[in-house]
């Protein structure tokens, strides 16, 4: 039998690097179709995303980097992308730029000429840029960068059959022609003395790159160099980080003078009419709040229906899961644990958490191929940085009402390890999808009646306010203790707006997110099938175990306005708030089963009978609002800080607000009503 030859082998490695929103996944999923691999960088939580083609029987790698505007290192994509355009082996950098906003993404361009040995330049959108009737001239383009330029539009399929032929016949070359940056004579006479002592590193640009980055004082860079070169050099450092921005800025802008003709000036009036609305000061906020209420709406009523189908689909698989075990003979006690304790939370979860987020992930995903996100952190940007934060936690705040854990997993955005911090923590005060169906319930049950839709959709906008409200507090609070700091600068892109590719949206919305999280949670509500399943079924002196520690639970429970049956099921419902209203049930009806009640009337009859009144629903609703994130979310953070201390304080911090708020409106309710 013939051994099968290793297919990297014989390929060629291609780095994809550019500007976040430039459509550089677009191009990357155009080449590589589905032959895709996604993974975490080496010692970093940002993700990579590494594929391959075949072109005229060369195999071709290609790594997706992280979208960046700069390689001077602000962020862990920026360090990322500096070190393995620097420091790895590889044979091309396509730089795939906006031909909307080509003199903005010639920054980048200009940067990476500095570092690497060979690089082509891919100007993609070009549909758009001959519908705004701008032209291009991509021959004189190349000339002043000394690099192909290859036009596409990849949403299109346009220009990918060049752009592989270009990279073919770059992929083995040395590019001496590439463009030369020159700084003034004092920076220039420093980086000559620096690579006297680089003697040791190959590729001359990559000399004169690292020299420059070890003036401007860049210490990982030194690091790096002591790792792999073992190199300890002592630079006095010098503040050029200015004159190195303008004399990029400044060459940019000359290549676009010279390559790029506007022959409509007004090719964007009606985007800066639509900008002038959505990020007004008056304006802006409303228009946000209205769209929120809109999906909300369209998920709340929307996954009602598909949910009530997959739960009878689910439990009616419960007989039969039934007799497959009996035929198996297993022991009664196994059986009722698997069916009754562990398959029934996993439907519970299934049914409840997967409708919502298969509707709620595309709706966010098509604002955000809109480009409609980065004017949601334009608006809120100002009341962050008060706060001491940053702007871009606006972006994972919304990634939020989805789900945490996503809202979490996506403050890689931020630069800045502190704001980072500040907002994962702060995540979970925006309630998820999870915390929706319990919120709705409550507020249909004791606050508008059964026949008031919009009514429910505006008291639980109202509650999530109360969540972003206590969201800027918190941040303000620890940005004055335990992680003190001023807010630091970062570049806020408000990209042009696209039609959505709904397909896609949906693709990776589904893929990406919900199948992600869903898993996620499935995970954690296995031993919490099983914990419940013990605890409602092993007695005490004829009691339960879920009674004693409900009774145990009661004395503290009546401070905050509520008992012990509910405490305990926010406790049980640690790795999926779905499960917290059928634990609740279970508890007051003395069942053995996780239990459900199709019907609100039924269930409000119930609550009533158990002593809840217009105060307890209150309190579980700010409970509900602020109490510890899912389990799921806190393997996140886990996953995203690497320390247990950030978790815990997670877990901590918006518990302490729930207990404090439930308290305090418990005891003013008394004193009046007393």
């Amino acid at each position: 039998m013939k051994k099968r030859k290793n297919i990297w082998d014989r390929s060629k490695t291609i780095l994809l690097v550019g500007n976040p929103n430039v459509g550089k996944s677009t191009v990357f999923n155009a080449l590589t179709g589905l032959r895709q691999h996604t993974g975490n960088w080496p010692g970093k939580t940002v993700s990579n995303t590494m594929g391959y083609y075949k072109y005229n029987n060369c195999d071709y790698k290609i790594y997706d980097l992280p979208g960046i505007y700069s390689l001077f290192s602000h962020s862990e994509e920026e360090e990322i992308a500096r070190n393995l355009i620097c420091f790895d082996e590889y044979d091309l950098v396509v730089v795939v730029c906006d031909g909307l906003s080509l003199m903005r993404n010639l920054n980048l361009v200009l940067q990476i000429s500095e570092i690497a040995n060979n690089m082509i330049v891919c100007v993609n959108l070009m549909d758009e840029v001959k519908k705004k009737n701008i032209d291009i001239d991509l021959e004189k383009l190349e000339q002043l960068l000394g690099v192909r330029v290859v036009a596409t539009s990849a949403r299109n399929k346009k220009g990918l059959k060049e752009l592989q032929k270009v990279i073919e016949e770059e992929a083995s070359k040395n590019n001496q022609n590439m463009i030369h940056i020159r700084y003034n004579d004092t920076i220039e006479r420093k980086i000559s003395i620096i690579n006297k002592k680089l003697k040791n590193i190959h590729g001359n640009k990559k000399i004169r790159w690292i020299s420059l980055n070890l003036i401007r004082d860049n210490t990982d860079i030194a690091k790096k160099l002591k790792e792999k070169y073992k190199l300890n050099l002592k630079i006095k450092k010098l503040n050029i980080e200015d004159n190195i921005v303008e004399v990029i800025n400044n060459k940019a802008e000359e290549i676009t003078n010279k390559c790029v003709r506007y022959n409509n000036k007004n090719y964007n009036r009606l985007e800066r009419k639509v900008d002038k609305i959505l990020t007004n000061k008056i304006t802006g906020i409303p228009i946000m709040l209205i769209l929120l209420s809109i999906i909300f709406y369209i998920t709340i009523v929307g996954s009602n229906y598909p949910s009530s189908i997959l739960s009878k689909l689910l439990f009616s698989l419960e007989k039969s899961l039934l007799d497959i075990l009996t035929l198996l003979r297993l022991p009664s006690c196994l059986i009722s644990l698997l069916v009754y304790g562990i398959y029934r939370v996993l439907a519970w979860v299934i049914s409840v958490m997967l409708p919502p987020m298969a509707i709620f992930f595309p709706l966010f995903t098509i604002l955000e191929d809109l480009g409609y996100l980065p004017r949601i952190a334009f608006n809120l940007d100002s009341i962050f940085e008060k706060c001491k934060s940053c702007g871009k936690q606006a972006l994972t705040m919304c990634m939020g009402f989805g789900c945490n854990a996503v809202g979490v997993m996506n403050a890689r955005i931020i630069d800045s390890k502190r704001e980072r911090l500040i907002a994962i923590i702060t995540n979970s005060f925006i309630p998820c999808n999870g915390r929706f169906p319990m919120l709705i319930s409550i507020i249909t049950m004791f606050l508008v009646g059964f026949n008031s839709p919009i009514t429910s959709v505006l008291i639980l906008l109202m509650v999530i306010l109360l969540g972003i409200v206590m969201t800027f507090i918190v941040s303000r609070v620890l940005s004055n203790t335990i992680l003190k700091g001023v807010p630091s600068s970062f570049t806020l892109e408000l990209p042009p707006y696209r039609t959505p590719e709904v397909g896609k949206v949906i693709i990776r919305s589904i893929f990406d997110r919900t199948i992600f999280v869903l898993g996620r949670a499935i995970v954690v509500a296995i031993p919490a099938g099983l914990i419940i399943w013990l605890m409602a079924n092993i007695k005490i002196n004829d009691i339960t175990l879920l009674h004693h520690t409900s009774c145990f639970l009661d004395p503290f429970a009546s401070l905050i306005g509520m008992d012990g049956v509910i405490l305990l099921a926010f406790i049980l419902g640690f790795p999926a708030n779905e499960i917290v209203i059928p634990i609740i049930i279970m508890g007051y009806m003395s069942n053995s089963t996780l239990t459900d009640m199709s019907s609100l009337v039924e269930l409000k009859k119930l609550f009533i009978s158990n002593g809840w009144t217009f105060v307890t629903a209150i309190n579980v609703m700010i409970f509900t609002l602020f109490h510890f994130p899912c389990s799921t979310t806190c393997l996140s953070i886990k996953k995203e800080t690497n320390s247990w201390k950030w978790t815990i304080l997670s877990i901590i911090i918006p518990l302490f607000c729930g207990i404090t708020i439930c308290f305090l409106f418990t005891s003013i309710m008394r004193l009046f009503f007393n």
